[in-house]
């Protein structure tokens, strides 16, 4: 084999090199080194995403199993720099008392799903996509059950791997048809013989439910509540955003490439899907105490209108999607990022105890504030400019009253983000949330969250005005 076929696979092997140094470095490493191992995983991660940060030009290696293209690239840059955010989130968590295990065993889990998301996005076959699926999936129900002592993640950690394997098994089966019907695995010889049959669709649906369930759409949505409640609350900010972004892709990736000739089918089912998706998530998201599983119905949400990028099936829609996992990476990590600050210090974890936040810690309130008001879809923050360009992207291909259902759940949400906010800044508490101050690896992420919600929103205002004036 000749090493040329490897070059285009520069980001896997990077992050198979970071991944081999990091195992090294926590067998060997001495008790007083290991103290600096948090900053050593973060300076390394910062310096993969560094050298792929910018997308190189398409290519394929072994006979066309693995694809890379840049707007996959992108997407992988985005998934990088949010993993390094939740590893510089993660410092408090675990140096605590509750995490009995190696610190350094929950960042080469981490980064082997993060290697598992890169097969799928670049797989050109649908073996190479099932085993980066499935290598995303194990370790991910070992980070659910990190705190093993502890009876909800150890609680977690069961019930992600059990419904994730019911979901590789429905999703296998449907690839077993598509293989029986066709004759092929790959991606470009696919589309030759899709021809539409009973069999087929019903191929399609199965392997929509194994994607169904890593973007916790409804109905495949019922194990994100209590998974998301019970995993450490750095694992749930992994999972609600760099698993779901991820997937989120591929799904239109492979729609649009395996299943071309299904796009009326399979767009009508999706326009069911999102509109249950949406509905059913905010209307649950109302009744909720527990903070983190409010975000987990928010984040079912939140891939209910993912999905209108999806349904699209065009470039816009592509463009709209993977801007969308941008703005919904930074504003779910800086809020998840609070979260977990609070949890640390206090352990409280119901709305109700952050009555008053503001009075104690309020530069934690303000940061929480601009992440609800980026997922509530408030002007000029980036979270309106993400839902306008993948509203626009479905409009354009004439979703109009599905755009408008997507519309009136916009409002239902600002509903339910506003009451975290009007508990923060109007709620009094006698027992608030002592004041505390947070370490400087957290400090410097939610910065970064935050800037980035301001910075990229100031840039889609510019964008969108050059763009409106350039028409006249």
């Amino acid at each position: 084999m000749y090493y040329t076929n490897l070059m285009p696979l520069k980001e896997e092997l990077s992050l198979v090199a970071l991944i081999v140094i990091l195992l090294l470095y926590d067998i060997f490493g001495s008790p007083k080194s290991l103290k600096y191992f948090q900053p050593t995983a973060c300076i390394l991660m910062g310096i993969h995403t560094l050298l792929n940060l910018f997308p190189g030009e398409a290519a394929s290696a072994f006979g066309g199993m693995y694809h890379y293209e840049p707007m996959g690239g992108i997407v992988k840059t985005i998934l990088n720099i949010g993993t390094l955010l939740i590893f510089m989130q993660a410092n408090n968590w675990l140096k605590s008392e509750e995490t009995v295990i190696r610190r350094g065993e929950f960042y080469m889990i981490t980064l082997s799903t993060l290697l598992g998301m890169y097969f799928m996005i670049s797989a050109g076959n649908f073996l190479m996509f099932f085993i980066g699926m499935e290598t995303v999936s194990i370790p991910m129900a070992t980070l659910a059950a990190y705190n093993k002592y502890q009876h909800l993640s150890a609680e977690a950690g069961a019930k992600y791997i059990l419904s994730a394997v019911f979901a590789s098994g429905l999703a296998l089966y449907g690839i077993s048809l598509i293989y029986g019907t066709v004759g092929t695995l790959y991606f470009e010889d696919i589309p030759a013989g899709i021809n539409g049959s009973p069999i087929q669709i019903m191929a399609f649906v199965f392997f929509f439910t194994g994607l169904g369930f890593k973007l916790s759409l409804v109905p495949y949505h019922q194990w994100t509540p209590d998974v998301y409640e019970g995993a450490p609350t750095n694992v749930t900010a992994y999972l609600s955003v760099i698993s779901k972004g991820s997937a989120a892709f591929v799904l239109m990736t492979v729609l649009c490439k395996v299943f071309g000739n299904l796009i009326h089918e399979w767009q009508a089912i999706l326009y069911g899907v999102i509109i249950a998706t949406i509905t059913l998530a905010n209307l649950f998201a109302l009744r909720q105490q527990n903070i983190k599983r409010f975000f987990a119905y928010s984040s079912i949400s939140q891939a209910g209108y993912i999905m209108l990028g999806v349904i699209s099936g065009s470039a816009i829609g592509m463009t709209g999607l993977v801007y969308y996992i941008l703005i919904y990476t930074l504003s779910n990590l800086a809020a998840f990022g609070v979260i977990a600050i609070v949890e640390t210090r206090s352990g409280k974890l119901n709305i109700d105890e952050y009555n008053g936040l503001y009075s104690t810690n309020p530069k934690l309130s303000i940061v929480m504030m601009i992440a609800l008001f980026s997922l509530a879809g408030i002007p000029p923050f980036a979270g309106f400019f993400s839902k306008f360009f993948i509203f626009a992207a479905a409009a354009k291909e004439g979703y109009y009253v599905l755009v408008f259902i997507a519309l009136l759940n916009t409002i239902v949400s600002l509903y339910y983000y506003l009451r975290i906010v009007k508990a923060m800044f109007i709620n009094k508490n006698e027992e608030a949330v002592t004041a505390f101050r947070s370490d400087n690896y957290t400090r410097l992420s939610l910065v970064i969250c935050s800037a980035g919600i301001l910075l990229l929103g100031l840039i889609s205002s510019v964008y969108e005005y050059i763009d409106t004036f350039s028409r006249f």
